[in-house]
């Protein structure tokens, strides 16, 4: 049997969720590990801890604090309330939720690839004459594209596959916050499989195609 159509919903929140998050987590991620990755400063491995504690962290613990902090009595929450802002139970926390556990996976994949980066390039870089933004662009960047690259879609998984944090924060409510792993986990709690069963079989295939783009477009960039 076939879905509803307004069972696609969840399906389309939650791409909505993971390319918003994987978005923000890129262009906040990339920066950062380039900067962690060549300095040394004094706290600097407290620092990178707290970055992946989410990634170690049950997801409902992450869940709890974002809830501390986004809800209305929270530091954040109070900020945004006296503006007419409300992010609990809305899909936007949900997308605060999937950055927050997704961040530390391009932290760490972008991190690493930069440090593979031979510093050699660069250092022909600037004996050219080229600036330190050019450098990035031309030079560091596309050496690192392929760590770049599995730390996009390890994000993006896991936005798209989010859970506990999610339901913490912005709740399972039809139509507005519930995505693709609360629909499923709620779907087989009330006893209705073909749903679940529809909803599992999207998301695994188009995790699995995704992944399997992602392995064809490496090998055919080694050879």
């Amino acid at each position: 049997m076939l879905m509803q159509m307004t069972d696609w919903h969840p399906v389309l929140l939650s791409l909505r969720v993971a390319i918003i998050a994987t978005v923000v987590v890129t262009c906040i991620g990339i920066p950062l590990s380039r900067l962690l990755a060549r300095s040394d400063f004094f706290g600097k491995d407290a620092l990178e801890a707290a970055i992946t504690l989410p990634l170690v962290l049950p997801p409902s613990v992450v869940g709890y604090v974002l809830l501390m902090l986004i809800g209305k009595n929270g530091l954040l929450g109070k900020a945004l309330a006296g503006m007419g802002v409300t992010l609990v139970f809305t899909w936007w926390a949900a997308v605060l939720a999937s950055i927050v556990v997704a961040f530390p996976l391009m932290y760490q994949s972008a991190k690493a690839a930069f440090k593979s980066v031979d510093t050699n390039y660069e250092k022909a870089a600037r004996t050219l004459g080229a600036s330190e933004v050019r450098i990035f662009f031309t030079v560091t960047l596309p050496l690192a594209w392929p760590g770049i690259l599995a730390g996009l879609v390890l994000t993006f998984a896991r936005a798209l596959g989010e859970f506990g944090a999610t339901l913490m924060v912005a709740g399972n409510i039809p139509g507005q916050t519930q995505t693709i792993p609360l629909a499923i986990y709620f779907a087989v709690e009330s006893g209705k499989y073909e749903a679940a069963r529809v909803l599992v079989a999207i998301i695994t295939v188009f995790s699995f195609l995704v992944i399997f783009w992602v392995n064809r477009w490496a090998k055919n960039h080694q050879n």
